[in-house]
């Protein structure tokens, strides 16, 4: 519903180039808002004199191609002896030369008409010593928009350059102690336990004395000190207890925790001690990074095999027991050029990107390749350093199908 109120509120603002076409034909149709001829093969018809052109973009069964059929007084002719040069200019300065070869009752662009077919065609030809000259727009996907209806749209731009495409596994662990930080305390004399100095959750400091004992056969009393900073976890005694042999607290130093993942077979193979991974929690309040260190060499019953990650937990957000999701890196490859996910809309049965040259926007089919959750790598379509729709370019999908172009070449 926002969206769509946004689109009705700027809508009036909106100033769409999606126009008929303008013919510059020498001596006839130079009207601005004259609806272009068609000629007999569907194509544009151009005229000057006895000599008429008609062009037509063909790609049904192979790579877009213009063809151009010559009539003189009206009359369909052999391409014999008519030379022809067309160059198509895009927006944004781009310029494609086309050159021509007869093939039968036409002559067929040697080029193919790169996408997108929305162009000014500037057309030189000769024929029996004379020459002509057309000149109009063929424009396509375009519209324009105000600057104030740009601001109240929230469109955003951004540059189309190379970057990362990181492939990546989503999977599910929960925090755990690291084994090396967890340490037992025992009575290195059997002994009875007197008093008890901390309490289970106690933040300790190495040397920090946790525990008083009588020793049984001297009847001194002596002290259990914490062998190293941590918190006190566990506790199996109480005082008037006997300490035997039994371990009596448990300390734990959670300034690294670990993540135990859970991977299935069909992600084993994607993953690769030393890939980088990104952890969450279930709420995605919290991110840290991390990076595998160990997979299982076995799978459990269940088809599990354990994917480890070390991450840091200083401020001690990471609680063991807490569950976790984690988004570990298994491919990263440099894209030539890459856009944001959001840039891209459907028309039709294509990708599109929406690219800007100062006011005017314009459809670009685009042929994608990976991507992931950020970005879209670009295989053409968009050069690198063109400036692109980054944010709210549904708007312009909307005007442009408002116009009645829905069909993006």
């Amino acid at each position: 519903m926002k969206n769509f109120l946004v689109s009705l509120m700027i809508s009036a603002a909106l100033a769409v180039t999606w126009a008929l076409p303008v013919i510059a034909s020498g001596d006839h149709e130079s009207e601005s808002h004259t609806e272009p001829r068609e000629g007999p093969q569907g194509g544009r018809w151009l005229e000057q004199g006895e000599l008429a052109l008609e062009v037509v973009i063909y790609e049904t069964g192979v790579p877009a191609e213009m063809r151009v059929y010559p009539y003189i007084n009206g009359q369909l002719v052999t391409p014999a002896g008519l030379s022809l040069q067309v160059a198509l200019h895009r927006l944004g300065g781009e310029i494609q030369a086309l050159s021509f070869e007869a093939e039968g009752p036409y002559l067929v662009s040697r080029e193919e008409v790169s996408e997108p077919h929305s162009f000014e065609v500037e057309i030189q030809t000769s024929y029996q010593g004379k020459a002509y000259t057309w000149h109009y727009d063929s424009p396509e996907g375009r519209t324009e928009l105000s600057e104030r209806a740009i601001k109240q749209a929230n469109i955003a731009t951004a540059v189309a350059s190379g970057g990362e495409i990181n492939s990546k596994d989503k999977l599910f662990g929960v925090i755990t102690p690291t084994i090396d930080r967890r340490f037992s305390l025992m009575a290195p004399y059997p002994g009875v336990v007197e008093a008890l100095l901390v309490q289970v959750g106690e933040q300790v400091k190495q040397g920090q004395a946790l525990m008083r004992v009588r020793n049984s056969q001297t009847l001194q009393s002596y002290t259990l000190n914490s062998p190293a900073k941590g918190v006190v976890t566990e506790q199996f005694a109480n005082a008037g207890e006997l300490a035997g042999n039994q371990v009596l607290m448990e300390i734990a130093d959670l300034s690294k925790v670990w993540v135990e993942l859970s991977a299935f077979p069909e992600n084993i193979e994607r993953l690769r001690v030393g890939q980088r991974a990104q952890v969450m929690d279930l709420h995605q309040h919290l991110q840290a990074e991390g990076e595998v260190f160990y997979i299982a060499p076995m799978m459990s019953a269940g088809h599990i095999a354990r994917a480890r990650l070390l991450i840091d937990n200083a401020d001690g957000h990471w609680r063991p027991g807490m569950h976790v999701k984690a988004e570990v890196i298994t491919q990263q490859r440099q894209a030539p050029v890459r856009v944001k996910r959001q840039a891209i809309q459907q028309m039709g049965e294509r990708s599109v990107v929406f690219v800007r040259v100062g006011n005017t926007f314009e459809a670009r089919p685009v042929e994608l390749g990976q991507s992931d959750n950020q970005w879209i790598e670009v295989l053409s379509g968009l050069p690198a350093g063109m400036q692109y729709v980054s944010a709210n370019s549904f708007v312009l999908k909307a005007d442009v199908l408002k116009a009645g172009a829905s069909h993006v070449h």
